[in-house]
């Protein structure tokens, strides 16, 4: 049976962050995401999930200031010593939480500067990360992010994941595979996750168009869940979506999943 996570920076929104887990919990999920919680006490998150049964399934590191526009630290030249900081946050707030898992975000590219060296900073930066994470027991997971809702955005696709896994060159890299974001970027989503799955961590759902429930538009969910189920696959599928309306009026396709309460 898959097991689902709700990503709390997409749904419940409604509601206050704090009380989004016992929304979800309350909903049949297993566990949550999210962007991140750094501005609570890494105890007080880890106490939200005790309270509410629910496991912590992934989170990303630090990813700048989102409001000025930064997505992710890994690929900026000038902020290395800021990306390291960031890595041993998010250890923190891992071990924490008991979070076995982190996802990086890239970053967007800075205007000017060649594309070879932004991905040399990056490989170099996800290597340390990857040795520290190691250490901690913990999996480092890189995002493809399409660049129509992420303008600049450096990794965009599965191409750009292995070509800059090779630069890294450590296994404890893995790929965070967002079908909603590589229908955009590529297609071929069966194909592609069939080949990729022995380096895939984490999944993640929406449709196409419009980044709402699975089901709602032009993926096929029901083949893909059928494909993950046979493959065996075993990492949580991540819940991250636009609810068209409420999340909790929209949880339709869940239902075949939802744990019993």
């Amino acid at each position: 049976m898959l097991r689902f996570s709700a990503n709390l920076s997409m749904l419940y929104t409604e509601l206050p962050f704090v009380d989004r887990f016992a929304a979800a919990a309350a909903d049949g999920f297993e566990a949550v995401e999210y962007i991140g919680a750094y501005d609570m006490a890494p105890e007080r998150v880890a106490g939200l999930l005790r309270e509410n049964g629910l496991t912590q399934a992934l989170f990303n590191f630090p990813v700048g200031n989102w409001d000025a526009g930064d997505r992710g630290l890994a690929c900026l030249p000038d902020r290395r010593a800021e990306f390291r900081e960031s890595v041993e946050t998010a250890i923190a707030y891992a071990r924490a939480t008991g979070c076995a898992q982190v996802n990086c975000l890239a970053g967007i590219a800075p205007e000017g500067v060649e594309r070879e060296w932004l991905e040399a900073v990056l490989a170099e930066n996800l290597r340390f990360a990857a040795e520290r994470l190691a250490a901690a027991g913990i999996r480092l997971l890189l995002e493809p992010i399409n660049p129509f809702d992420m303008p600049g955005y450096l990794v965009n696709s599965t191409d750009d994941f292995e070509r800059v896994a090779a630069l890294v060159g450590h296994d404890n890299l893995l790929l965070q595979y967002d079908f909603y974001h590589m229908q955009r970027v590529q297609g071929r989503l069966l194909e592609t996750f069939e080949r990729l799955q022995d380096r895939i961590a984490h999944v993640q759902v929406a449709d196409v168009p419009g980044r709402h429930e699975p089901g709602s538009g032009k993926i096929g969910y029901d083949s893909i869940f059928m494909m993950l189920e046979r493959l065996g696959y075993a990492g949580w599928v991540g819940a991250e979506y636009r609810p068209a309306g409420g999340t909790s009026d929209g949880l339709g396709w869940f239902a075949p999943f939802k744990r019993q309460q």
